[in-house]
């Protein structure tokens, strides 16, 4: 029987890990992977989580299975730090997820069965995983313009010209915050925009919001999605913890299903419910309880809220850093969009041909896209990068 398997694509990620590891360089650097770095280069347990798991551990009495969508606790918590009071608590149906990635994926499983010709309009470029699993499912992709080469910027007519051609049934694509891999986003005149198209098309909208507290904090990361939500008969939205719970290897997320429709919220409920009893039963609770312990209690929230505020004003620094010393060795400011870039990404706009003699010469490791992850850049290796991309030409 699995002699007939196919030999799957190599993950350019993992690939390009190995690749950084076995590099002897000392001045090399890896920009690739996708997680948070401290100057250091470690990625920390933060001290809101070290506390709650240790109160965790002092009380939790027991390991028994939570219920097929997970601990209702956590999905109040969640719920009310994404959305705010956007919308009432009982327009939300949510269901706990592996991680972000489960939550797109049962995203994705709910679409599915309840239009199964539905069309997902998917930004150009988005996260890989997202194209990934579309083509698994057998879903059909279309793509809509989001990213200028040349501006480094959202290429903002580009994309409404092609997400008018969307109508009811369909499904589009939204990056919630810190547009991965890009770090370009749109600001709240062009979400006022976009929430008209959804409501003049009638598409509904799909948010992944995975990096909520790493742009412009909390509440301005989840405006456009809680615009969203408020603005539109139904949506789904996907929530990741990895990032600003730094619980990565917790694997903690939520898929939440809004509808305007009050009547239509318990078969959303147990349509979520269903999808994970056919995928993983029971989804994990460590971290959705850990999230749940901080979220409820003040001063575990105000310690997370306050080292979430340092990580993200870290990575703007670092930002700053680079397009600072970009400045003062090319004399142009053709690379003050880092500066204005959000999140943990930057697409640098060049060649695949520029990356590889990035690597190559200097030793810095990015995707092939030129997505690079600022978060793993110090002090130290800001004006690496720095000559490196002035040296190359780019």
């Amino acid at each position: 029987m699995f002699e007939t398997l196919k030999a799957q694509p190599a993950d350019k990620i993992l690939a390009l890990m190995q690749m950084y590891r076995d590099d002897p360089r000392d001045t090399k650097v890896d920009l690739g992977v996708g997680v948070y770095k401290d100057a250091t280069g470690l990625t920390p347990v933060m001290r809101a989580v070290k506390a709650a798991e240790h109160q965790i551990w002092e009380t939790q009495d027991s390991k028994v299975y939570t219920g097929l969508a997970g601990d209702p606790a956590f999905a109040d918590a969640m719920i009310a730090l994404i959305l705010g009071d956007a919308v009432s608590r009982g327009s939300v149906a949510a269901a706990a997820t592996p991680g972000g990635t489960g939550a797109v994926r049962q995203a994705f499983e709910m679409i599915q069965m309840a239009k199964p010709d539905a069309r997902v309009f998917v930004s150009d470029p988005t996260w890989p995983n997202h194209l990934s699993i579309l083509k698994y499912l057998g879903m059909e992709v279309v793509p809509y313009r989001y990213f200028n080469d040349e501006t480094r910027g959202v290429d903002f007519d580009g994309m409404i010209a092609d997400l008018k051609t969307a109508h009811a049934g369909d499904v589009i694509l939204l990056h919630g915050c810190c547009h991965n891999p890009t770090g370009a986003n749109l600001n709240a005149a062009e979400w006022d925009v976009v929430i008209k198209l959804l409501q003049d098309t009638g598409a509904t909208p799909m948010i992944d919001i995975a990096y909520q507290g790493f742009g412009d904090g909390l509440d301005a990361d989840a405006a456009a999605t809680r615009k969203i939500a408020a603005a539109v008969p139904e949506c789904l939205i996907a929530a990741s913890c990895s990032k600003n719970f730094g619980i990565y290897r917790e694997r903690t997320g939520l898929l939440m299903a809004v509808t305007a429709d009050s009547s239509a919220h318990a078969l959303n409920q147990q349509t979520l419910a269903f999808l994970n009893r056919q995928n993983y039963s029971f989804p994990p609770d460590h971290g959705a309880r850990i999230v749940t312990t901080i979220l409820n209690d003040a001063a575990l929230r105000g310690d997370w809220m306050a080292e979430l505020e340092e990580v993200r004003n870290a990575m703007l620094g670092l930002r700053t850093d680079l397009a600072a010393e970009l400045q003062r060795l090319s004399g142009s400011d053709r690379f003050g969009f880092i500066a204005q870039h959000r999140g943990m990404f930057s697409r640098l706009g060049t060649t695949p041909d520029k990356v590889e003699e990035l690597r190559v010469k200097h030793g810095i490791y990015m995707v092939g896209d030129s997505r690079m992850n600022i978060a793993g850049l110090n002090a130290r290796t800001v004006p690496i990068l720095a000559h490196a991309i002035i040296d190359v030409g780019i």
